[in-house]
């Protein structure tokens, strides 16, 4: 079990790297947004050949892992709506400023997007005891613009360095509890209920990288990051493809 908080916490270590650089260095829009671009394109990867294509195999494609797809996306869809209500609906943006009276929101937000991922890493220690690199590099990445965007917006908002990567430190060991709770609370699980969870996470991934990451990469990117996009998506894609060659 500890083996899943660890790694859980090792996948968004990246919040307190981005936000430690977000806080004391001045990294441009454009870059910014290319490395979003990049990120959203190994979740894409990850969503499709890893999370969805083994919930449709451990459901023998009897419907479930189409439930729990939608189930995912209505349920982050509606959480986020209301976060967003609470003033966290920036929380990505790379030009945003949060003011210090929203840290409530933004830290529900941040978490609201970190826990799907968060509980897959926990998950895929059940199948052998190994980690999914490919889960693992993909959460990594995706979390590291969105932890300098969002420390931008702090700064520009005069929040001080310590408070800024305090903040960060608690969303990342709450996400890492939420890997343990994927291991611990589905470890006695049966096949079509780990097929459901796997779908409702990737099915709120999706959804995360369609209303939030992936328009703020293009609006900064610019057409690029349609190319570094499809860079994230196809690195991803050989690490899996790699790992079920090494695992087989």
């Amino acid at each position: 079990m500890l083996n899943a908080f660890f790694w859980g916490f090792i996948a968004t270590i990246s919040l307190i790297l981005g936000g430690f650089i977000g806080a004391w260095f001045k990294i441009g829009r454009r870059i910014l947004g290319l490395i979003m671009a990049f990120g959203a394109g190994v979740l894409i990867s990850a969503v499709a050949y890893q999370l969805t294509f083994d919930a449709v195999t451990l459901s023998k494609g009897n419907g479930v892992a189409g439930l729990g797809l939608l189930a995912g996306a209505f349920t982050f869809f509606l959480c986020d709506m209301l976060i967003g209500r609470m003033g966290a609906q920036g929380r990505k943006a790379i030009n945003g400023t949060h003011e210090s009276n929203l840290v409530a929101p933004i830290v529900l937000g941040t978490i609201l997007d970190g826990i799907p991922e968060s509980i897959v890493i926990g998950l895929g220690l059940l199948n052998g005891g190994t980690v999914s690199f490919a889960m693992l590099a993909a959460v990594f990445i995706s979390n590291f613009p969105e932890a300098v965007a969002g420390t931008s917006g702090m700064v520009a908002g005069k929040w001080s360095r310590t408070r800024i990567l305090l903040l960060w430190f608690i969303i990342s060991i709450v996400c890492a509890f939420a890997s343990l709770a994927g291991y611990g609370l589905f470890s006695h699980a049966t096949p079509l209920a780990i097929s459901f969870i796997q779908a409702f996470a990737g099915g709120a991934i999706l959804v995360m990288l369609a209303n939030t990451m992936i328009p703020e990469a293009y609006e900064h990117g610019g057409r690029l990051a349609g190319i570094f996009t499809v860079f994230g998506f196809g690195i991803a894609v050989f690490i899996i493809m790699l790992e079920k060659v090494t695992y087989q």
